[in-house]
C-alpha cells in the first residue's frame, strides 16, 4: 500500500496527498510557506487573518484537482494540475504581497517568475544548507512524468496566442493550443487560485464578501477548443465571484490601515544590509523581523511599531476624482511610481517639515494592485450557450461594470508619525497640490 497523508482544511474539508503531491508537500521549499502569512500584515486589521501561503497553496491544489476531475480530464492532467496548485506561490517573500513592489525594483522579477525559477532549479533557496532526504521538486515532477515547462506556463498564465478566430453570425469560435485550459484553471479570470483564496480570505478575516457558489461553478464547467469556459447556466455563480474579489480587495486587501503597516515594513527592509536581494526569499516571516530588530536603528524601530500596532497615520488622502480634476497633478503623481523618484518626494516633503525622510512614506495604490493580482479586472470567461461561444459581458452587464471599478477609494496617501500629521500635510498640499 503507498504512502499517503490526509490533510484536514478549514475551507475544503478532508483530502488526500499521495504519490507526487506528498513528495512535493515534504519538500522544504513548501514547507517554508507554513512560516509566510496569506494576508501579510493583514492581521493588523483583521485579528483572524493569521492563516498561512501553505494552507492556501494546498487548497488550490485540491481545488485545481476538482476543477479537473469536473472535467472528466485524465489522471496525469489532475495530478498536473493538482502539482501547479500546490507550488503556484513558492516564490512569495515574507509577508506575501507586502514587499512585491520593492523586491520587483530590487530583483526585476515577481513573485511568479521566482516561483518558476524555484520549480526549475535555477534558484535553490536552500543553498549551502544540509536538508536530509532533500528531493528537488524538478526531480519529483520529472520522475513522475510530468511536463515542467507546461507547469510553469500555467503558473505564469501564459496561454498561446489565438491565431485563428472565426465569426460566423457574430458567434466567435476561438482555436488555441490544446492545453491551454490547463493554463486557465491555475491562472486565469476563472481559476483554482482566486477560489481559493476568496473563500479563505473571507473565513478568516470574517469578510462575508468571499462567499462563491463553488459547486456551481464546478457543475458548469466546460472545455471547448482547448479553453476553460462556463456554461450560460454558470454565469450568477459567475457574477458572484468576480463581485466578491471586487469586494474583498475594497475592504481587505486594500484597507488603508493594512497598506499603512505594508509601507512601513517596505522601508524598514529598505534598511537592510542585503548583497544579494534574492536572499530575502530564504525568510519567512518571523525571521524576517528577527533580522529587522538585529538589524538596529530605523529598522528595529519599524518592526516594534508593527508589533505593537504603533502605526504611522494618514496626514494627506487625495481620491482618484480630485486628483484627476487637476491636470498637472496626474502627471506629477505618474512619475512617483518609480520607487527611486517616490523617495525623493519623500525626502523633499521631509525636509520641509523638518524631519528624517524615512517618516514620510507616500502610497501610489494603483500599480501595487496591478503588480499584486493582474488579473483583477480581467472578467473574460467564455460563455457556451447551447453550443455557442459569446463574451460573458454579452449576458452580464456587471462584468462591463467591474472592468471600470476601482479597487481602492484613493489615489495617493502620505503617511507620517502621529506627532507630524499636520506639519507633513502642510508641506504636502504646498509641494504637490498645484
Amino acid at each position: 500500500m503507498s504512502d499517503y497523508k490526509i490533510i484536514h482544511d478549514a475551507i475544503h474539508g478532508s483530502f488526500k496527498f499521495e504519490g507526487p503531491t506528498l513528495k512535493i508537500l515534504d519538500t522544504p521549499e513548501m514547507q517554508r510557506l507554513s512560516g509566510i502569512k496569506q494576508l501579510g500584515l493583514g492581521y493588523l486589521v483583521f485579528p483572524g487573518a493569521n492563516h498561512t501561503r501553505l494552507e492556501h497553496s494546498l487548497g488550490v491544489g485540491h481545488m485545481a484537482g476538482k476543477m479537473g476531475a469536473a472535467l472528466g480530464l485524465s489522471k496525469i492532467e489532475i495530478d498536473t494540475l493538482k502539482i501547479a496548485g500546490m507550488l503556484h506561490d513558492l516564490g512569495h517573500s515574507p509577508f506575501s504581497h507586502t514587499l512585491e513592489y520593492l523586491l520587483h525594483e530590487k530583483t526585476k522579477m515577481d513573485h511568479m517568475d521566482i516561483t518558476t525559477k524555484i520549480i526549475k532549479g535555477e534558484i535553490d533557496l536552500l543553498e549551502g544548507y544540509e536538508i536530509e532526504g532533500r528531493e528537488r521538486i524538478h526531480e519529483i515532477i520529472e520522475d513522475n512524468g510530468m511536463d515542467i515547462d507546461l507547469i510553469c506556463r500555467m503558473i505564469l498564465g501564459k496561454t498561446s496566442n489565438k491565431t485563428d478566430i472565426m465569426s460566423v453570425d457574430g458567434n466567435q469560435s476561438y482555436f488555441g493550443e490544446d492545453k491551454n485550459y490547463m493554463v486557465n484553471i491555475i491562472s486565469g479570470p476563472l481559476d483554482a487560485d482566486q477560489i481559493d483564496y476568496l473563500l479563505r480570505d473571507a473565513h478568516y478575516t470574517g469578510v462575508a464578501h468571499g462567499t462563491i457558489d463553488v459547486y456551481r461553478i464546478l457543475n458548469t464547467l466546460k472545455v471547448k477548443n482547448g479553453e476553460l469556459m462556463i456554461d450560460k447556466k454558470g454565469v450568477p455563480a459567475l457574477e458572484g465571484m468576480l463581485v466578491a474579489r471586487a469586494l474583498m480587495y475594497s475592504s481587505v486587501y486594500f484597507h488603508k490601515t493594512n497598506r499603512i503597516g505594508e509601507l512601513m515594513l517596505s522601508r524598514a527592509v529598505e534598511e537592510i544590509d542585503m548583497d544579494n536581494w534574492l536572499d530575502i526569499y530564504r525568510y519567512n516571516d518571523s525571521e524576517l523581523i528577527s533580522l529587522l530588530l538585529n538589524s538596529g536603528g530605523y529598522a528595529k524601530e519599524i518592526a516594534l511599531r508593527l508589533k505593537y500596532r504603533r502605526l504611522f497615520k494618514k496626514a494627506l488622502v487625495m481620491s482618484t476624482e480630485e486628483i484627476q480634476s487637476k491636470p498637472e497633478l496626474v502627471e506629477e503623481l505618474a512619475q512617483y511610481v518609480d520607487l527611486k523618484r517616490r523617495r525623493r518626494i519623500e525626502r523633499e516633503i521631509a525636509e520641509a517639515a523638518g524631519l528624517d525622510s524615512r517618516y514620510v512614506l507616500m502610497d501610489i495604490p494603483d500599480n501595487i494592485a496591478k503588480l499584486s493580482e493582474p488579473r483583477l479586472n480581467k472578467t473574460n470567461v467564455k460563455i457556451v450557450d447551447h453550443g455557442e461561444i459569446h463574451e460573458l459581458s454579452r449576458y452580464s452587464p456587471l462584468a462591463k461594470a467591474l472592468q471600470l471599478r476601482r479597487v481602492q477609494d484613493w489615489g495617493m496617501m502620505i503617511v507620517t508619525k502621529k506627532d507630524y500629521v499636520e506639519r507633513v500635510k502642510k508641506e504636502a498640499q504646498r509641494i504637490l497640490i498645484p
